[in-house]
C-alpha cells in the first residue's frame, strides 16, 4: 500500500473535468484526493469525473471522501461521476449502495459521451 495520491486534471469540455487519480485511497491519502477534487470544482469545473483505473485500494476513509466530494459537485451546480472503477471498488459502491447515487462508466471516453454504464454493472 502507498501512501501518496496523485491527480492529473484534464478538461475535455467546458465545465467538466476528468481527474485520474493514481495511488491507494486511504485514511493517509483521502485528504489529497478531496482538497485536489474540490479546488478543481471551485476552478469552474463542476462537472467532475474521477478515473479510478489506476486506484489498487480503498478504504471507508475513501469512499467518504468520494461522497464528500460528490456533494460539493452537486453545491456548485455540478455532479460527480466514475469511470474506470476496478471491481474491489465498484463491489464497495455497491454494497454501500453510492453506486446508485453515482454515475459510473466504463471509460473515461464514456464519461464525454454521456453514456452511462451503472445499470450494466
Amino acid at each position: 500500500m502507498t501512501h501518496t495520491l496523485h491527480l492529473t486534471v484534464h478538461h475535455p469540455g467546458p465545465g467538466l473535468a476528468i481527474a485520474t487519480v493514481v495511488g491507494d485511497v486511504d485514511m493517509q491519502t483521502a485528504p489529497t484526493l478531496s482538497s485536489g477534487a474540490l479546488e478543481i470544482i471551485q476552478q469552474g469545473h463542476p462537472r467532475l469525473a474521477l478515473d479510478l483505473a489506476q486506484v489498487d485500494f480503498c478504504d471507508s476513509a475513501g469512499l467518504s471522501a468520494i461522497i464528500g466530494i460528490w456533494h460539493a459537485a452537486q453545491t456548485a451546480g455540478g455532479s460527480l461521476s466514475l469511470a474506470a472503477v476496478p471491481d474491489r471498488l465498484m463491489r464497495m459502491l455497491s454494497m454501500t449502495g453510492v453506486d446508485s447515487l453515482l454515475p459510473v462508466y466504463a471509460t473515461t471516453a464514456e464519461v464525454t459521451e454521456g453514456s452511462s454504464t451503472s445499470e450494466k454493472r
